[in-house]
């Protein structure tokens, strides 16, 4: 019989490399691939799979991710991560690479009872629902306590090779990846940013005036976070490893600096012109930020961001 070829829905964690080479033991040709949004990027994960020396496939799929957070129909979990109706997003998308890598069915590392809200019996139905795939998917970890999905009804699976992990612990997955010999395994509490309290307050904020695009979501990552009006923000860095990142996501955004004195950059966020007042309530703003600077400090505005802080305009 020919080898069945899967794609594997890859995170790049312990249960994900796990199901992998768990597919891979049993004579499977598996494809991870990797679905890169600004909330979970690829740098740990291509590292991941490099020292596991699996080449997977990186796929972004920000724009319908984006459309799907605005108005998720399962909901939020306890921060603003829409884990059912993202995990359905993914199986769907799956499904349009099956016929391009000439597979057969899906697989995942998800396992029963270890997430509160995407991993229980009725969150996996769900999924199954809006994934328009369900009953092609595979979860090797737990797939003996989950109802038989049609590869292994046909055959092209057997159950009994399968795995009946449940709950939070991860013993077993942290003795099978021994086993299999595997490297750089992050710990676990995944990398996805909308399960962070202060990270989804800022994003829930964006969205709240109107102002989720890309560019915008790159500053929040960074900074104090003041508006000025409501199509105006004003992020403030605070250390030296944000101005590390900000050199690489500003544009063509108005940088506030405090001419004569070191401290912080003030990063102007918008898409409409800025008038003189707001500018000026911004300068303020970050002169509360300047400690060595007076009141009559000038704050120097440009176009134009250089690492070394200083401004040309």
């Amino acid at each position: 019989m020919k080898t069945k070829r899967i794609l594997a829905l890859y995170s790049g964690g312990l249960d994900s490399n796990v199901s992998v080479f768990w597919m891979k033991k049993l004579g499977f040709d598996v494809i991870p691939i990797f679905f890169e949004t600004p909330f979970f990027s690829r740098h740990k994960v291509l590292k991941t799979a490099q020292a596991n020396n699996l080449d997977i496939k990186v796929i972004d799929i920000t724009e319908s991710h984006l459309k799907m957070l605005t108005n998720p129909v399962y909901g939020y979990g306890k921060h603003f991560n829409p884990c059912i109706d993202c995990h359905g997003l993914m199986f769907r998308t799956l499904k349009e690479y099956l016929e391009l890598y000439e597979a057969d069915f899906v697989i995942s590392g998800e396992v029963v009872n270890q997430r509160p809200m995407s991993q229980r019996y009725d969150s996996m139905n769900a999924v199954k629902k809006i994934s328009t795939i369900g009953d092609l998917i595979v979860r090797p970890l737990c797939q003996k306590r989950l109802p038989d999905t049609l590869p292994i009804r046909e055959g092209w699976v057997n159950k009994d090779d399968l795995l009946g992990i449940s709950g939070r612990s991860r013993t077993e997955q942290l003795k099978i990846a021994e086993d299999f010999g595997l490297k750089d395994i992050p710990n676990s509490g995944g990398g996805c940013l909308l399960t962070d309290k202060s990270y989804s307050e800022r994003l829930k904020d964006l969205i709240d005036h109107n102002q989720l695009n890309l560019q915008n979501i790159r500053f929040l990552k960074v900074g104090r976070h003041f508006w000025i009006n409501d199509n105006l923000k004003l992020v403030i860095s605070r250390h030296i490893d944000e101005l590390d990142y900000l050199h690489t996501i500003i544009k063509d955004e108005t940088v506030l600096k405090c001419l004569e004195v070191p401290g912080p950059l003030g990063i102007l966020v918008t898409d409409e012109p800025i008038e003189a007042d707001d500018l000026k309530k911004a300068a303020k703003l970050l002169l509360r930020y300047c400690p060595k600077a007076n009141e009559d400090e000038i704050v120097n505005y440009g176009k134009q961001f250089n690492l070394d802080n200083t401004i040309s305009t």
